[in-house]
């Protein structure tokens, strides 16, 4: 149950990141042809209003797909229908028409001309990898000269579009963080009540459970978890009772000895922190400070990778759900903290200037807007190349720090 929630809350912020793209291309014009949780191929899907919803078989993130995100050109007509040519040459003739308008920037004519285009495709015989290349060239003109295409849509709407999924997670991170602060933020101070009992102690033997709260040690009342922490280390060994609150009523557990553990005794058991409740302006600040924290730490840990310091703060999706199942272990708000930390880590990374990335795309519309003409496609690629490649190391730098034991337990 516990790993069920990390993944669902994992999930969560993914759909959150993706529905701010979705809803924000919607209210500027541009209608969204897909909305997709992990990629295809697809478990489960859907068509509604001309959107296809679905559920992908690959956990590794999400997308919306935005009509025409790249200028449509001859050059990508010709390269995407080149198998198909080779197949049935009778399709020169069309594609060349298509092609030719669109190197003209004649958009209407080459929309025109897709009809009879597509006709000629599907009456044609053709692989099934040669057909789907051509299908997508045909949905990739017709979306691209479309008066819904993103690439030629005023430099705000498409910034806006981009900039909205990192924002909802900003916005995420936020509620979160304040929902902890006025509801009870751990603290550094741990309370009598029991998060995590070890298996194979003393306190597992005598029946300690997650949830009771310890208000005796050998029948001395222990109002604090350091009275609790001292009468247990004072025992050295013996034998020893606990009287914990459970469910409104009293229970008496052991004798049980305690056990050695480095250069003190302990009886099995972790305490939860105790929450610490704000008034509403307090939480709200607080909750920023802390956006404000997760900026500077992730500043430093990207400059960490290429500064030649140390790189043990990057961690991947690995050691998240690690950290974020010992958190609910612990505490719900423990756990909904790190969530939040995640949430906006999510943002930041999403605006680092690198394509395929949000920040990749903000970043190039802010070079077409000073140029006044669309990049082509291949450049898009090319760039995108590098990005991945730099994206890769950065993951593969955390999973080492997660393999190694680089990340907090």
């Amino acid at each position: 149950m516990t790993w069920f929630v990390v993944v669902l809350g994992l999930v969560l912020l993914v759909f959150l990141h993706e529905l701010g793209h979705f809803l924000v291309a919607r209210a500027v014009g541009s209608r969204p042809r897909s909305f997709y949780i992990g990629f295809p191929p697809a478990i489960a899907k859907f068509e509604r209003n001309g959107v296809e919803y679905g559920l992908g078989a690959i956990p590794l993130g999400g997308y919306v797909r935005i009509p025409g995100m790249n200028r449509p050109s001859g050059r990508d007509v010709e390269a995407a229908f080149s198998p198909a040519l080779r197949e049935a040459p009778q399709l020169t003739a069309p594609v060349r028409r298509v092609s030719r308008a669109l190197d003209r920037d004649d958009f209407a004519a080459a929309r025109e001309a897709l009809p009879q285009l597509r006709e000629d495709v599907a009456a044609a015989s053709l692989t099934k990898l040669s057909l789907r290349s051509a299908q997508r060239s045909l949905r990739d003109v017709e979306e691209g000269t479309g008066p819904d295409a993103y690439w030629h849509q005023p430099t705000w709407k498409r910034i806006a579009i981009i900039a909205a999924g990192p924002l909802a997670n900003v916005v995420v991170a936020f509620v979160i963080f304040f929902a902890v602060y006025l509801t009870g933020a751990p603290s550094s101070t741990p309370s009598t009540e029991v998060a995590v009992v070890s298996a194979n102690t003393p306190a597992a033997a005598a029946g300690l459970q997650p949830g009771d709260r310890v208000v005796a040690v050998d029948g001395r009342v222990a109002r604090t978890f350091d009275a609790v922490s001292r009468d247990i280390r004072s025992s050295r060994g013996r034998p020893i009772t606990v009287t914990v609150r459970r469910g409104g009523r009293l229970v008496t557990l052991g004798p049980k000895p305690t056990i050695r553990s480095g250069d003190r005794w302990i009886w099995g058991f972790e305490p939860a922190a105790r929450l610490v409740s704000y008034p509403a302006g307090r939480a709200a600040t607080t909750a920023a400070s802390d956006c404000w924290h997760v900026v500077s730490g992730t500043v430093s840990a990207i400059a960490s990778i290429f500064g030649g310091h140390s790189r043990g703060q990057v961690t991947s999706v690995v050691g998240i759900a690690r950290v974020s199942a010992a958190a609910l272990k612990v505490s719900f708000n423990w756990y909904l903290q790190i969530l939040g930390f995640v949430s906006m880590s999510l943002a930041l990374l999403n605006l680092l200037p690198l394509l395929p990335l949000d920040g990749g795309h903000i970043l190039f519309s802010l070079i077409e807007a000073v140029r006044r003409r669309a990049l082509a496609r291949e450049i898009y690629e090319r760039v995108s190349v590098v990005g991945f490649a730099l994206i890769l190391l950065i993951w593969v730098i955390a999973l080492s720090n997660d393999v190694s034991g680089g990340v907090p337990r």
